[in-house]
């Protein structure tokens, strides 16, 4: 290690950082982590952890109406805010505490400063030290972006203040038709706010196949989620009892708070990648290859930093190969193909490998096997939900190229299902599975005849 201070030093402590940081310790490098926040990063701090405790917060409201219906007699309830923003915040900061231990068991030793990168292998750090590395990795994650640029915007609340403001909203407007903002308006709708939601397109969800987005805003309606589509502020200014917001459709709506989920971006600013001559995308997106290398040898990036599929999982995919690569004499790509993602609303999305569209532009023939049906619990609670299911399949090998559930569970239905489509599952295969009844996921191998056959001209 002549002339350098470490083997390794990586620029965040969020879950991509933190895995190639402890994997390439275990390698043998001699490796430093840099934080100038909390370990744990997005995912962790203010991301998925906490997104989904209040989500589960939330279903509370629907296990207590639909008690009645299996001869149980719940009686009057009330939801206390501060109760659950505490809770959150013990769990996060345990959570953030083993991550530190993860660190120090690995012999990765953590600065807890801001990091700059000084060179092609230095990194300068708040505290007034510079340090030299074999490499650099840079794992600094993406932050929200608030759009569109009006006036007033400055009253708007990003996705990292929403999770800890001090009183309840009891009318809350969001910005974005992503799964952040149909996920928060999910939670907050029934955890007693009157939410409106407000998007540019027709539905929420672009990128989701469009039976699931059709679903999901159904679902929000039924929950009292107020649509905007097609419409988003123009102006947004305080008033005695909170915000009034100016929309593009003429209305005028007075809020307690408007949370603004309109995407994210990498966060690469000032962070010297100019010094290294690193190069960057226009939304300033770090370039790399399929290793995870930037155009400077010494200098690597994983995770939402690089722009590629912004998920925690993925993030520490890519962590883990670029440190079996560089440290493990193991060279290691992440596929990302048949990616599972799960949008946590009420019933809540889950979808592996292509969308019908996309399906359609892939392959010439296709054949759509779909069901919808009643939940067995709906049957005695009464609730009016439907769980959707469908699989697409590339007609002529009958291979399953996607699948996507609309329902109770559907996250972890999705995660199973990754699997075989990663294997190149056939119909056939799902067919001769074997059934466990009774379950919803049962239906994924108990569909026999196509819903629909697509056929393209020519």
């Amino acid at each position: 290690m002549s002339g350098f201070d470490y083997d390794l030093i990586v620029i965040g402590a969020g879950s991509g950082g933190v895995r190639a940081a402890r994997v390439a310790a275990s390698h043998g490098a001699k490796v430093a982590i840099a934080e100038e926040f909390r370990v744990g990063g997005t995912c962790v701090i203010r991301g998925c952890v906490p997104k989904k405790l209040y989500v589960l917060a939330s279903r509370f409201k629907d296990e207590f109406e639909d008690a009645k219906g299996f001869g149980w007699h719940v009686g009057e309830t009330s939801f206390d805010w501060p109760t659950l923003v505490a809770a959150k915040e013990k769990e996060i900061t345990r959570l953030s505490g083993l991550y530190e231990q993860t660190l120090g068991n690995a012999k990765v030793e953590l600065i807890r400063a801001r990091a700059t990168i000084a060179g092609p292998n230095a990194v300068h750090f708040s505290d007034g030290r510079t340090a030299r590395a074999r490499y650099i990795l840079i794992a600094t994650g993406g932050a929200p972006v608030l759009a569109p640029h009006i006036p007033g915007l400055e009253w708007g609340l990003s996705s990292n203040e929403i999770f800890d403001l001090p009183t309840f909203p009891q009318r809350l407007l969001i910005v974005g038709g992503g799964y952040i903002a149909v996920e928060f308006a999910s939670v907050f709708a029934r955890l007693g706010a009157d939410v409106y939601l407000a998007y540019r397109a027709d539905l929420p969800l672009r990128g989701f196949d469009e039976d699931l987005r059709k679903r999901v805003a159904e679902a929000l309606t039924s929950a009292g989620v107020a649509h905007h589509a097609g419409a988003l502020p123009t102006r947004i200014d305080k008033c005695a009892k909170g915000y009034a917001v100016s929309m593009s459709d003429g209305e005028t709506r007075e809020v307690d708070a408007v949370l603004v989920a309109t995407g994210r971006r990498p966060l690469t600013q000032h962070l010297g990648l100019e010094r290294a001559g690193v190069a960057t995308r226009e939304n300033g997106a770090i370039i790399v290859d399929a290793q995870s290398r930037t155009n400077v040898p010494s200098i690597y990036a994983v995770g939402d930093v690089t722009d590629r599929i912004n998920l925690t999982p993925v993030a520490i995919r890519e962590g883990h190969a670029f440190a079996d690569t560089v440290f493990g004499d193991l060279p290691t790509t992440v596929n990302y193909d048949n990616v599972a993602s799960a949008v946590f609303t009420t019933p809540e999305v889950g979808a592996v490998g292509l969308t019908e569209a996309a399906a359609q532009e892939k392959y010439a023939a296709l054949d759509i096997y779909e069901t919808s049906f009643r939940p067995m619990r709906a049957t005695l609670s009464g609730r009016a939900e439907r769980i959707y299911m469908k699989l697409i399949v590339e007609a002529e090998g009958q291979r399953v190229v996607g699948a996507h559930i609309f329902g109770p569970e559907a996250g972890e239905m999705a995660q199973l299902l990754a699997i075989p489509l990663n294997m190149g599952a056939t119909k056939r295969d799902f067919d001769a599975t074997m059934a466990v009844h009774p379950t919803a996921a049962e239906e994924l191998v108990t569909m026999r005849a196509p819903a629909r056959r697509i056929r393209r001209e020519g």
